[in-house]
């Protein structure tokens, strides 16, 4: 059992991997849904603390300003990484998140990868390929667990 965290960029594949390992049985909480982010790109710190406290085997996804407040409490940081083309693809024609479509926020994920992805990377005990199949993913994480 392990506590997991999944962080990338947009379009790295965060959620689809989470929606892999949820139809695997485990526990998930995809953070960029059901109000876990508070405005500033915060995660809202006492629920975080509260699903942590409860739950000592989930993944939870997301990349929020805060986040390295919790790293101590997972077992694993993992970072899921693509190059920026890939990201851009990706956000430009996925279905399930309108962030990214615009000029500019591609422009700001472009920015997001030469400024936050290194910080992101420092944190993370893994790094795992975003361009991999979301079943090698979803078994790289398992086998973390």
């Amino acid at each position: 059992m392990a506590r997991i965290l999944v962080t990338g960029m947009s379009g790295a594949g965060k959620s689809t991997l989470l929606d892999e390992l949820a139809r695997r049985g485990r526990l998930t909480v995809d953070t960029d849904y059901d109000g876990w982010e508070l405005p500033g790109a915060m995660w809202d710190e006492d629920r975080m603390s509260a699903l942590l406290d409860r739950h000592d085997d989930v993944v939870v996804s997301g990349t929020v300003e805060n986040q390295g407040r919790f790293y101590d409490r997972f077992e694993h940081v993992v970072l899921l990484s693509a190059p920026v083309e890939v990201l851009i693809e990706r956000v430009a024609t996925r279905t399930n998140n309108p962030y990214g479509r615009s000029a500019d926020q591609q422009a700001e994920i472009r920015q997001y990868v030469v400024d936050v992805e290194p910080l992101l990377r420092r944190g993370a005990t893994i790094e795992l390929d975003g361009k991999r199949p979301v079943g090698e993913l979803a078994d790289a994480i398992e086998a973390l667990c």
